[in-house]
């Protein structure tokens, strides 16, 4: 089974309008809500693939209430734990050709709250192969919290897929115990070498970065034009066919589920990388963020191309 994270889930509320009238009134018939958090993202995607998918984080409120119970209908595995505070909404406004978003902070989470979080966690995390970490920390939890997490699966030996950015993910690489794989997009990779990476060659020489030292992973995604892969001291470069993306929000977040699936069923290098682009293409060909359509691997798969560097 699969372990995925999110911190600070979501009820995703998205609003489409024809036009958006400031200081007046705005009706709204299309209207949808849906469990949202990068690593809920993961969860469905992994699920849609065939694979056990447990799920975990902070759940408070009415909000939380119905994140469990959208994941429940999904077939995800309900690892969450409950907190005093209320799970935030986040609202995307979508009209003509915009996206207007409105993000709350979400709860702040408080010692007791971690500590459960923490005891379920290293309760759990033997009982599962692999665990992806995503996305960014809710009020009340430090910057080296990823780390924390990332020591915990090592001593069990359950390797971390890790896709975050800026000083957690900075702490996460700085300690002894190292996630997996990481997935930083080429300005994240530039923030956290303090480095310009602009093209091909400055991104394959940053990839042979002593940061990345104990890290067997590491994807720098290039958007649309595919990716830069390492495992270990081998470099590949990914290219992607072009689509008409419908969504390609939570692309991201599908291919660390295509890699976890792929890591789960044995794949090599090849098939493993191709497999988890894959993901992320089919991902931006569907409306729903987290989505992906089976029937389509196979085609995709066939239209990338993986170069040994």
């Amino acid at each position: 089974m699969i372990l995925t994270i999110t911190l600070n889930p979501s009820v995703d509320i998205s609003y489409k309008l024809d036009a958006f009238n400031l200081n007046t009134v705005n009706r709204v018939a299309d209207v949808s809500k849906t469990a949202g958090g990068k690593g809920l993202n993961v969860s469905r995607v992994i699920q849609q693939l065939g694979e056990n998918v447990a799920a975990t984080g902070f759940l408070g409120g009415s909000l939380g209430s119905f994140i469990r119970a959208e994941i429940a209908n999904q077939g995800i595995h309900d690892y969450f734990v409950n907190i005093e505070g209320t799970t935030r909404n986040c609202i995307a406004v979508i009209h003509e050709g915009q996206q207007t978003e409105i993000l709350e902070a979400g709860p702040a989470i408080d010692e007791n709250e971690v500590a459960e979080f923490l005891n379920q966690f290293s309760k759990d995390v033997h009982k599962v192969d692999y665990v992806t970490i995503s996305g960014s920390l809710p009020k009340g939890l430090d910057k080296d919290f990823y780390a924390r997490l990332v020591k915990i699966a090592t001593q069990h030996d359950t390797p971390v897929l890790l896709d975050t950015k800026g000083e957690l993910l900075h702490h996460a690489l700085e300690g002894d115990n190292k996630p997996y794989l990481i997935k930083p997009n080429q300005e994240e990779l530039a923030d956290l070498l303090g480095e310009i990476v602009t093209d091909d060659t400055q991104i394959i020489s940053a990839l042979q970065s002593q940061r990345f030292t104990g890290v067997p992973w590491v994807v720098v995604t290039t958007g649309s034009s595919g990716a830069f892969v390492k495992h270990n001291e081998e470099i590949y470069r990914v290219s992607t066919p072009t689509v008409y993306a419908v969504n390609p929000v939570g692309s991201g977040d599908a291919v660390i589920a295509g890699f976890a699936v792929g890591l789960s069923r044995g794949l090599n290098d090849e098939e493993l990388v191709k497999y988890a682009l894959t993901m992320g293409v089919l991902n931006a060909m569907e409306a729903q963020t987290g989505a992906v359509n089976p029937e389509k691997i196979k085609w995709c798969m066939e239209q990338i191309r993986v170069e040994s560097i």
